[in-house]
């Protein structure tokens, strides 16, 4: 694990010193952009704590942000820059997919997947539970389920981009931005499933997922499609119609 500041590596081993008081911790993660070794001196440092039980989150984070208030190594780390902060999430290793209803996409399943196990790193040695979510959901989840919710992502992307000419006739020009915009998301969902990728998020790091799956040819008509300089005219509905291509071609 290499670190871009041994100020972030101090505050990764506070943390880990932290959670060995804490009964049922099975593996502490780094995640994120320091997982990736795409942190920066400014990044803020993202952990993620596997448990081996069901966890009461809000509970166990509200001691940890307590204790953390109390550290003056910690703080320090905080007020270094805008971004300089310390996240640390609980959770028990359970992804649940959701069944959207129309248009309720995209959702965050495949992202806690890929954040949590696909792309994150122990701090330390991985323990039992952490290697049993590696073998329960890499390299990817299974076909059927996968299938599903392709399906699925696709039907809400086509009826959000179907909504954007509906609310433009209508003068609610930031309603039809917003559709596009849930579109885009949606898009790059069933992208990344189609590719059977787990994805790192759906608004940033868009250069670097696309390489992940050998579609950097995608990047600039996908800027395009949110690049609208005015709200009232075509563009809005020219843009809808580029993803729609895009979304039909899956």
């Amino acid at each position: 694990m290499t670190f871009p500041t041994m100020e972030h590596a101090e505050a990764a081993r506070m943390v880990a010193e932290y959670t060995d008081s804490l009964p049922g911790v099975d593996t502490v993660l780094v995640v994120n952009s320091c997982a990736r070794g795409k942190a920066v001196a400014e990044s803020d440092l993202d952990m993620a704590i596997l448990m081996t039980s069901p966890v009461d989150e809000a509970t166990l984070e509200s001691a940890w942000q307590a204790h953390a208030a109390s550290n003056a190594t910690l703080q320090a780390f905080c007020n270094r820059s805008l971004c300089s902060a310390v996240h640390v999430d609980f959770f028990d290793g359970t992804f649940e997919p959701a069944i959207w209803d129309d248009g309720g996409g995209p959702d965050d399943f495949e992202i806690e997947i890929g954040n949590r196990v696909a792309h994150a790193l122990p701090l330390h040695d991985a323990g039992t539970a952490f290697q049993e979510l590696q073998t329960r959901w890499l390299p990817y989840y299974e076909e059927p389920l996968r299938n599903t919710r392709l399906s699925m992502m696709q039907t809400a992307c086509l009826y959000d981009l179907d909504l954007v000419p509906f609310y433009i006739g209508r003068g609610l020009f930031l309603q039809a931005f917003d559709r596009l915009y849930k579109a885009f998301g949606e898009y790059l969902q069933a992208l990344f499933t189609a590719n059977r990728t787990y994805p790192i998020a759906y608004n940033k790091w868009l250069a670097e997922q696309l390489e992940m799956i050998d579609r950097s040819d995608l990047y600039e008509p996908l800027l395009t499609v949110l690049s609208v300089s005015e709200l009232k005219t075509g563009g809005l509905s020219d843009n809808a119609n580029l993803l729609r291509e895009l979304a039909v071609k899956l």
